[in-house]
């Protein structure tokens, strides 16, 4: 049978903190105390311990639970409101998957709306507006553009290296395609060896940021 939590005035207040999101995430998942202690290798008395807040689990013990958990080890030691739920990571990524994707709507729509709005010109003035379409051409490297920032704000690796790719090769597209527009064609086609550096740089600056550093002598 579980303890009974109580608090005290003497208590360290993270432990009580982190004591609070294990009960709650335990919970949630309808474990006991035995059977957590039983994950993490644990006795049922010390995660009782933790649980009423007469101590923290250590560093390792932490990094366990926010895995059994699916949270982060922030969201372990942060205090949580009853309105401010424990978010699991999986939800936080569908949510940040959500934001980006109508993000990148926007640069969808916003060509549409150039889209329209030329083909409303080009009915009522009486020359042709040629080139509509490039409306939807230049919303691929927007789109990369806004895929890249939140890869980056998110930490999103491989996202951030895919994406910069498909600006740096969809940018020089926009620009040949445009010259193509306006009648200049010899020779533009060398504009697609400016991506070659380019994509070279881009791999290469993520692998020399992966590197580890040489420990000082």
């Amino acid at each position: 049978m579980e303890e009974k939590i109580s608090r005290t005035d003497e208590q360290d207040p993270l432990a009580v903190i982190v004591g609070k999101n294990i009960t709650r995430l335990r919970r949630n998942l309808n474990m006991t105390q035995l059977e957590l202690a039983e994950k993490i290798n644990y006795s049922d008395k010390s995660v009782s311990k933790w649980e009423q807040g007469n101590g923290v689990p250590d560093i390792r013990i932490l990094v366990q639970l926010s895995d059994l958990f699916n949270v982060s080890l922030d969201d372990l030691v942060r205090e949580h409101s009853e309105k401010e739920p424990v978010t699991p990571k999986r939800e936080r990524k569908l949510k940040r998957f959500i934001v980006t994707v109508c993000s990148v709507g926007l640069c969808w729509l916003a060509a549409v709306i150039a889209f329209v709005l030329g083909g409303v010109a080009n009915y009522a003035l009486p020359q042709d507006v040629n080139g509509l379409w490039l409306a939807f051409v230049y919303a691929v490297p927007a789109s990369a553009i806004v895929i890249v920032v939140f890869s980056t704000i998110w930490h999103w690796k491989w996202s951030r290296i895919v994406s910069l790719s498909v600006l740096i090769w969809t940018a020089i597209a926009c620009v040949y395609l445009t010259l193509y527009v306006c009648g200049i064609v010899n020779g533009m086609w060398l504009l697609f060896l400016i991506g070659v550096p380019l994509q070279v740089l881009t791999l290469f600056f993520f692998v020399w940021r992966k590197r580890p550093r040489a420990a000082k002598d």
